[in-house]
């Protein structure tokens, strides 16, 4: 029982950024129900799976403090095992969601254009995904839980819209579809170089993570229709 408990409370702590991006909506008036909301969490929550599957087919080689010490096999680490991985299970969880959903492939009387929209989808999932990786390490040690909250959590968000973007463009507009994608694959790994290699301060990873988030969300206030 106090094992649950444990685990409930890492989750919660894991989950703050939700919180505030979800009273962000209800001032805002975000045009997302809650049935909504919960369902592009749960779609992080997928992509966080999908993500561990298609890790495996990029198997780790050697110790994380080996890999940084070697500059290419940490490269290969940060940009294809992590990032692509984590970014194409995001792709793949929301672009599914969006075909159940379809009115995301129209435009609606909200005032926000779909763009718009599947970039507020697809920020929900990078922070449900978020909350479940800061979970799953705060299993192993609790004290990096609130760290990755607001560090690990502004990073996944800003890709998630970018990658949320690009899921509902990939059909019309296929090459812009893949510059938000990649872009957001890029943003990721630098962030996570940056974590590992040595020599670099860990700040100047967050100012990164912090400078996309902010963009993101700047792009989804302006709601232009795309």
């Amino acid at each position: 029982m106090a094992g649950l408990l444990v685990l409930l409370l890492l989750i919660f702590i894991s989950a703050l950024p939700v919180f505030a991006v979800c009273l962000w909506f209800r001032i805002a008036r975000y045009p997302f129900s809650p049935v909504k909301f919960l369902s592009f969490l749960f779609a992080g929550a997928a992509a966080f799976f999908l993500a561990l599957v298609l890790q495996g087919l990029f198997p780790e080689t050697g110790s994380v403090s080996a890999v940084s010490a070697d500059r290419w096999n940490l490269l290969r680490r940060v940009f294809i095992r992590v990032a692509l991985t984590e970014e194409l299970g995001r792709l793949i969880a929301l672009a599914f969601l969006f075909w159940i959903l379809g009115r995301f492939g129209k435009e609606d009387s909200s005032g926000y254009g779909r763009v718009s929209r599947a970039s507020a989808a697809g920020l929900v999932a990078g922070l449900g995904f978020a909350a479940l990786e800061g979970a799953a390490y705060g299993a192993s040690d609790a004290g990096v839980v609130l760290i990755r909250a607001v560090t690990a959590a502004p990073l996944h968000g800003a890709c998630g819209a970018r990658t949320g973007a690009a899921a509902v463009m990939l059909r019309e507009r296929t090459a812009q579809a893949l510059f938000r994608f990649f872009s957001a694959v890029l943003i990721h790994g630098v962030y996570n170089f940056m974590i590992l290699m040595p020599g670099f301060p860990s700040a100047a990873a967050v100012v990164i993570a912090l400078s996309a988030l902010v963009s993101s969300i700047l792009s989804i206030r302006g709601g232009a229709q795309n």
